[in-house]
């Protein structure tokens, strides 16, 4: 396999899990996220298990920001085949007293973000063999009482709000791009995954069982949305 596979919101858990799969696979790895250190600690990581990776520094709020992060991991490590989607903001907690500014971040790293690197990628992925935008979504997204109830608990409203715009979002860019090849699906997360920033030591899904999700995703091309645990 060929090309860049782009990790946008990287950082240990899912991201970190679904890079070293594609990178073991023969892609190379564009690493992001807001802080120099963590991506550039993972692309030394990758590039000790063979696999060419470089990191880039990113707030992934700003949408001009992504437009020039497109064009500079373009220029550094080659075209962009694959854009995995991981990026959150935790803002916004309680949508009852917040600041709604931070929910429009919250939008902005979920949602908008995401629209916008994938109309910078599109003259690549409309060029690579098999393209493709893979997004972590999460359970958050959908309504059950239970579900709700804990959201208000965790004060994780927003959050919850961005992953079910995302949600659609996902399902619509599916529809709008599967004519040209370009394969759009996500990966829904039912529970807490081990080393993320949710784990206080409860977590029950392992990041790899995550990363072998996608890129079956990414492989079979069929399904708009799994479950993770099915």
């Amino acid at each position: 396999m060929t090309g860049t596979v782009l990790v946008c919101g990287y950082g240990p858990g899912i991201s970190e899990a679904v890079a070293r799969k594609f990178g073991d696979a023969g892609f190379s790895v564009a690493l992001v996220a807001r802080s120099a250190d963590r991506v550039e600690a993972g692309a030394r990581a990758l590039g000790e298990a063979g696999v060419k990776a470089h990191g880039f520094s990113c707030d992934l709020s700003d949408l001009a920001a992504i437009r020039a992060l497109v064009a500079d991991v373009r220029e550094k490590l080659g075209p962009i085949a694959v854009i995995h989607w991981n990026a959150y903001a935790g803002l916004a907690g309680d949508l009852t007293t917040c600041d709604v500014e931070d929910l429009r971040t919250v939008l902005d790293v979920g949602v908008h973000g995401m629209v916008v690197a994938v109309q910078e990628a599109l003259p690549d992925l409309r060029a690579a063999k098999d393209p493709a935008v893979l997004v972590t979504g999460g359970g958050f997204a959908f309504y059950e009482p239970e579900v709700d109830s804990m959201i208000v608990q965790w004060n994780a409203m927003g959050l919850s709000i961005a992953k079910a715009a995302q949600h659609k979002l996902v399902g619509v860019l599916h529809e709008k791009l599967k004519g040209e090849g370009i394969y759009v699906g996500e990966a829904v997360v039912l529970g807490v995954v081990k080393g993320t920033a949710f784990d206080s030591g409860y977590g029950t899904i392992e990041p790899a069982h995550v990363a072998d999700a996608f890129f079956a995703l990414y492989q079979e091309r069929s399904q708009v949305s799994v479950r993770v645990p099915s």
